[in-house]
């Protein structure tokens, strides 16, 4: 029998700094204990199937020299890391691959990330490929902006290869390649958790907004002569004439002074001050950026009552979810204040979870595997 072998790959939750990671600024995510695994075994016919536990995901097969625009659905993230492989000069011979995924699709916690890095780490590790971790990153990052047509920053898949228990991690985008620098978090020995809101409000980042978000960025850059957005003056509102553009600095601008406080306030265990850090940035996601929506909303302001030092929308936006600093005691009744205002407007159920940080990518031995005939 052909050896299997089988990654682990967290999500991720940001927890400050959205939307900078393409601005070239500072992020601080940290990878969560709910992760995708992905199994894999050699095939030598030029052929990669794939099987997922996803609801109504029926098995997908594509060959190896797959292109943009012949796969599509849940299994374009799994044939565009083929893809981006090739492009790499690492072609496969033949894959078959298991997708088992614990982390809610669509709810902003990097799913999509976690399966391309997962999918790169196993083909790299099953073929002996030897590829670092950030030639992984950019093999997954690829996959989404080249494959998927979703023009993410790296991220998110750094966050998922590099994490560590009890750990965030402060990236720094502006330099080549970024630097990962890990954050010690103290909140759940001081007696607070992050609790995750998965609201069930659709998120994609290929729909065209973040896509638009970028854009603006980058006008605003070139406008001011930058090279990044977050490298602009206290006085670039005032040189910008545009008002939506001067909304869209104006985020980058205090997220980045955002991230910065961010981790003195965790240095010094100030969990209120954080938790005011976090409930500015979704004020500001929410009206300079406008990347919220009222299931994010309603959420955030739900925490918030409920007792929460500060909460906020984590990810792209556009749905997903949101996150709040929380003692653990207060869980509870957050989760009953979110479901009863989301009830009133007649939307879904939304999930609420605690999450702690937790290792990155890895490989484990499973040597009773099975894949999918």
């Amino acid at each position: 029998m052909t050896d299997v072998c089988r990654w682990d790959v967290p999500g991720r939750v940001n927890l400050i700094g959205e939307h900078l990671d393409y601005n070239g600024g500072p992020v601080l995510p940290l990878a969560i204990d709910r992760s995708v695994t992905v199994k894999a075994r050699s095939r030598n016919d030029g052929v990669v199937n794939v099987w997922s536990d996803l609801p109504g995901a029926a098995k997908v097969s594509f060959p190896v020299g797959v292109q943009p625009g012949e796969v599509d659905g849940w299994a374009t993230y799994v044939a565009g890391t083929v893809w981006s492989l090739a492009e790499r000069g690492h072609p496969i011979p033949g894959a078959d691959l298991v997708i088992e995924s614990r982390l809610p699709s669509g709810a902003g916690l990097s799913s999509s990330a976690a399966t391309t890095c997962g999918v790169a780490s196993a083909l790299n590790d099953l073929f002996g490929f030897g590829l670092d971790i950030t030639t992984i990153a950019l093999v997954a990052q690829g996959s989404e902006s080249g494959f998927v047509g979703a023009p993410v920053g790296l991220m998110d898949q750094l966050a998922v290869l590099h994490g560590s228990a009890d750990h965030a991690l402060l990236i720094d985008t502006a330099v080549t390649p970024h630097t990962v620098t890990p954050v010690a978090l103290g909140w759940e020995a001081d007696g607070l958790v992050l609790a995750v809101i998965a609201t069930g409000a659709h998120h994609s980042l290929a729909d065209g907004e973040y896509a638009a978000r970028r854009e603006e960025c980058e006008r605003a850059a070139a406008e001011l002569g930058l090279e990044w957005l977050a490298q602009a003056g206290l006085d670039a509102t005032v040189r910008l004439e545009d008002e939506t553009l001067k909304a869209r600095t104006r985020h980058v601008l205090t997220e980045t002074a955002r991230v910065r406080g961010a981790v003195n306030a965790i240095s010094r265990r100030a969990w209120e001050q954080l938790g005011t850090i976090l409930t500015a940035s979704h004020a500001s996601l929410r009206d300079d950026f406008q990347v919220s929506c009222p299931e994010l909303d309603v959420a955030v302001e739900a925490a918030l009552e409920a007792g929460a030092l500060g909460a906020r929308m984590t990810g792209g936006g556009f749905g997903g979810s949101a996150i709040a600093l929380v003692a653990p005691e207060q869980v509870q009744a957050l989760r009953e204040r979110v479901e009863a205002r989301y009830e009133a407007r007649q939307w879904g159920r939304p999930e609420v979870f605690v999450v702690h940080a937790a290792d990155g990518a890895h490989r484990v031995p499973d040597p009773g595997v099975k894949l999918g005939g």
